[in-house]
């Protein structure tokens, strides 16, 4: 199912999904039939190309790229395991030389500043794929990392990388014991209170960091040039910080467990390393590989070769397997993914299409929402820790990922299947209603949702030495609970619903005082303010409310001069740049779809955001975007979702398309029918709560 995959080959010669004619005129006739209007023109093309990429079995699936990081370590992990493709190695090369800045970095974004850690990873990749130090484009690299402090600023997962093929000490790696696997739920620091993607890298990488691994390198293969020390010398890279008392404690803790680490009993090592293996081969059983996400999946296939696996170890084969799924093949160029995301390019492009005319009976349709029914996850996973009793039924962002359901998925796939009006199939509504309970079951103490758990939000531990990414726990956001909200008020609750009250104050307190909400998995204030606005017009919130009309008056305000809408990755670092960037097509929908959310349909700003999609619409139907405009996590790592461009516009023009003829959108429709019985919602009635 998880096949490479040529976008362009598909659109236009409809090499593995034929697009069929009668299919796109059953879709787009009703009611926005193509006509003289220049707008319905640009919306039926685009709907046109939407439909053309969906794949047999009724799926979407577009590229996910990151940064140059991945790639590298991608071919890293090949010299680590001695599994290296000449052929493949020399298109990685291309796609990371193309990738280079004019200063010779490498940033975590297109167009963004450059980033020591990248730009060591990817410097270090090219010369083990045999690039030369005095080679004009090397040269540039290794001077920009010198000039800005060396190969010793790398964050904490470089060093990692590098320890493991000799270029700095282990020492240099806060210490990270794998006796932390015996660790008690009521301890200040255990994997229960670490988010999903922390627990996946962490475990593997604890069973590295007992063997402390060293491959050695030819000495032109390596990398000591990059650094301003000798990298041999190097001792404790992580300083106290003035003013800093808990990260400062928490170094002290990282020093300890160092000084104390030669003299760990041997038996109590081997049966912690024991227990991390057996955490990370239960977690590995899927076919998506651990926690589906790269970095995790790199981490358990070094682990279980130190563990002895043999090639033919089926956890090991699997993992193997797929990572392999990940690599993406343009040109002449390779790359690989941090991850991929067809539940979530399904479910927003069957919600754009719903909205742009799509028809509930349509064949193409009824293909995509079984599509998604099928992905639908009743096992438990880890989120069962803190969530006792809790029946499954969620969706996950990728193939499979069983044991990480996500909410943000969830709310979204139950939306897009409502638009679909899988409601209307009797036997549809206990898994709508299994998928909706499992989401209320994990809402947050504070009315908000997080993304993988529940509580989830232990913040001090983003002081230890380890988490200088700042991202080791799952806090309830903005975005996220915005998104639990619309799906409610789809279903016809209203603001006197528990959960939608308690939502309704956690989005109140978060609000900035420029009126914007900050976006944590899309960039950024434009992504956040889209999908608050969204949620409040889908409960009917008063759109004089004062804190409304800020939020519509800042998307007002930062609209750009050319009438799109775009924000930079910067605005992380310095909020200052809030709503400002260079448009694209994606960042513009979002506005588009905010603002008319809160009745702004015949506003200026909305008139001058559809223009722009109008001139900027490619041959294709679709647009172009090279920009960044995905979240990982920010400030250290993004992401640059081919689909946004394609299904967002889609679902900003639909909605235009209908209000201003007096139609109403999909959405509206849906909740005009009236509440939506889906059956008991047992985590509400568990809490003695009356809905």
């Amino acid at each position: 199912m998880n096949e490479r995959f040529d976008a362009s080959a598909h659109l236009h010669t409809g090499t593995r999904t034929e697009f069929k004619p009668e299919i796109l005129q059953a879709q787009v006739v009703h009611p926005l039939a193509p006509s003289a209007d220049p707008v319905q023109s640009m919306l039926a093309r685009a709907t046109q190309a939407l439909w053309a990429r969906q794949r047999q079995d009724g799926h979407w699936l577009f590229d996910l790229e990151a940064d140059a990081t991945i790639p590298s370590e991608y071919l890293m992990l090949h010299y680590y395991l001695g599994t290296v493709d000449a052929e493949q190695e020399k298109r990685i090369a291309r796609y990371l030389r193309r990738r280079q800045h004019e200063n010779g970095s490498w940033s975590l974004y297109e167009g963004g500043p450059g980033d020591m850690s990248a730009t060591v990873k990817a410097y270090f990749a090219l010369k083990l794929a045999g690039d030369r130090p005095d080679e004009p484009h090397m040269v540039q690299a290794r001077q920009w990392v010198r000039n800005n402090g060396g190969a010793e600023q790398v964050n904490v997962f470089t060093r990692i990388t590098l320890a493991m093929f000799g270029q700095m000490p282990w020492t240099t790696v806060p210490a990270m014991p794998v006796e932390m696997m015996f660790l008690p739920k009521w301890w200040f620091f255990n994997l229960s209170k670490v988010s999903y993607w922390s627990r996946c890298v962490i475990v593997p990488l604890l069973i590295i960091f007992a063997r402390k691994p060293v491959l050695k390198l030819r000495p032109d293969q390596g990398v000591e040039e990059l650094f301003l020390s000798p990298p041999a010398t190097l001792g404790h890279l992580d300083r106290f910080k003035p003013g800093k008392p808990l990260a400062n404690c928490f170094l002290l803790v990282d020093r300890a467990l160092k000084a104390l680490d030669p003299w760990m009993p041997k038996f109590l090592r081997n049966k912690a390393v024991d227990k991390a293996e057996i955490w990370l081969r239960d977690h590995t059983q899927g076919e998506g590989g651990i926690g589906a996400i790269y970095p995790a999946m790199a981490n358990a296939a070094v682990a279980l070769k130190l563990l002895g696996a043999r090639n033919d170890d089926p956890d090991l084969v699997r993992t193997l397997k797929a990572i392999e799924d990940l690599v993406i093949d343009r040109d002449d160029e390779t790359y690989c993914q941090p991850c991929v995301g067809p539940i979530w390019d399904t479910c927003l492009s069957l919600s754009a299409l719903m909205e742009a005319g799509a028809q509930p009976g349509n064949p193409a349709v009824k293909q995509a929402v079984e599509w998604l029914f099928d992905q639908q996850i009743f096992v438990p996973g880890d989120w069962c820790d803190q969530a006792k009793g809790l029946a499954a039924g969620g969706w996950a962002f990728q193939y499979e990922n069983d044991k990480y359901p996500d909410v943000d998925d969830t709310a979204m796939v139950l939306m897009a299947l409502v638009r679909a009006g899988a409601q209307d199939n009797p036997h549809k509504l206990k898994r709508l209603n299994q998928g909706l309970n499992w989401m209320l079951g994990l809402q947050n103490p504070d009315g908000s949702w997080g993304a993988f758990d529940i509580g989830n939000n232990y913040e001090y531990l983003n002081n230890i030495p380890f988490a200088d990414h700042g991202a080791l726990v799952d806090p309830g956001t903005s975005d996220l609970t915005a998104r639990c909200i619309e799906l409610l008020a789809m279903l016809g609750h209203d603001r006197s619903f528990p959960p939608i009250a308690r939502a309704l104050e956690f989005l109140k307190r978060e609000q900035e005082d420029c009126g914007a909400w900050y976006g944590r998995c899309g960039v950024n204030y434009l992504y956040g303010t889209w999908s608050v606005l969204a949620a409040l017009g889908a409960l009917g919130e008063d759109s004089a409310e004062p804190y409304v009309r800020k939020a519509v008056e800042w998307l007002c305000s930062v609209q750009n001069p050319d009438g799109g809408w775009g924000e930079s990755c910067n605005s992380y670092d310095d909020p200052m740049l809030r709503g400002h960037g260079a448009s694209t097509a994606s960042q513009t929908a979002w506005a588009l779809i905010g603002l008319m959310a809160v009745g702004e349909v015949d506003s200026p700003s909305v008139a001058r955001g559809v223009e722009y999609l109008l001139r900027t619409q490619n041959a294709a139907g679709e647009w172009d975007e090279d920009i960044y405009t995905g979240t990982g996590f920010p400030r250290v790592f993004y992401l640059r979702y081919h689909g946004y461009s394609k299904y967002f516009p889609v679902w900003a023009l639909g909605i235009h398309s209908r209000l201003r003829r007096g139609l109403p959108t999909r959405q509206q429709e849906v909740i005009a029918r009236g509440p939506i019985e889906l059956g008991p919602l047992e985590v509400l009635r568990r809490a003695g709560v009356k809905h």
